[in-house]
């Protein structure tokens, strides 16, 4: 089982393929297994690296009292390090996204491109939006203590889908199956998961601190107040495309990992390696000079 020690905790991570390093971090209450589908595809090309974040998975809990986004940023950064690897892209989903949002404005050179899927910004966009991320997701850890998160989410997605629609949840048996097959989370982890999550609004980002080329993706049927951000982040990151993934909620990788994987790879083969040789240009025109 690999693992890397990452401040405090021991990080439980796959890698597969070769090439260029891409490192893809989940959402909230699940496991590196969210991204199989991409790393599967993708290692053809790339070395993929999944990890299990603080808390979840294989990695598993901790001592400390507290979560943060911060915290996670942070032993995302302990894990590029302790790996060594050089300039990779990061692509990270929902709590993922957030996380890659932290690290990209804190250490801009570290990394040679960004993807950030079906993820908002520390903003908080209005008065429905706070009650959502802050006030209700607070809110489940009560209930979780009595009857676990399974049944709890499984009322929130009833409970979205009544609010924005059917597709929001997407396929929901996706993410069913990926708790199937991975470790239960403890309930304590998910109190500090959750509330690090819901406190990301006191969270300092600054987006046009992001320097490498991004990719901002979206489901077609994500939460109204989650599509809002997706302006934002392309007004704000300087060098942000944006690509819709067509009928999928909150999970786009999962609900059509062909587009979403496509997508990914294409960006990955135009923008960011157009990125790279413009860079290498300009080191060897200063080498020169």
């Amino acid at each position: 089982m690999p693992t890397v020690r990452t401040n405090d905790i021991e990080t439980y991570y796959e890698r597969r393929g070769s090439g260029p390093p891409l490192v893809f971090t989940h959402g909230a209450i699940l496991d590196h297994s969210q991204w199989t589908p991409q790393m599967d595809a993708l290692s053809d090309e790339y070395t993929t690296y999944a990890y299990d974040v603080r808390g979840h998975g294989r990695t598993g809990g901790s001592k400390r009292a507290r979560y943060s986004i911060e915290l996670f940023a942070d032993d995302l950064d302990a894990f590029v390090t302790a790996l060594e690897l050089d300039r990779p892209v990061l692509c990270g989903l929902s709590m993922g996204g957030c996380i890659a949002q932290v690290y990209a404005t804190r250490h801009a050179d570290r990394i040679s491109g960004l993807v950030l899927a079906d993820t908002f910004t520390p903003e908080l966009l209005s008065r429905s939006e706070w009650l959502q991320r802050s006030v209700l997701l607070r809110a489940t850890v009560p209930p979780v203590r009595l009857i676990g998160y399974e049944r709890v989410e499984k009322a929130m997605v009833w409970f979205q889908k009544r609010l924005s629609g059917e597709g929001v949840s997407g396929n929901y048996g996706n993410i069913e199956r990926i708790r199937e097959t991975g470790p239960k989370m403890e309930t304590d982890e998910f109190a500090k998961a959750i509330r690090a999550l819901a406190a990301f609004h006191e969270t300092a980002v600054d987006l046009s601190a992001i320097t490498a080329p991004t990719l901002v993706l979206y489901g077609e049927h994500e939460p109204p107040f989650l599509r809002r951000h997706v302006p934002k982040l392309r007004s704000e990151i300087p060098h942000a495309t944006v690509e819709m993934v067509p009928g999928a909620g909150h999970a786009s990788n999962l609900d059509d990992p062909a587009f979403f994987t496509a997508a990914i790879r294409e960006f990955l083969s135009r923008e960011v390696a157009l990125s790279a040789q413009e860079s290498a240009a300009s080191d060897a025109h200063s080498d020169r000079a």
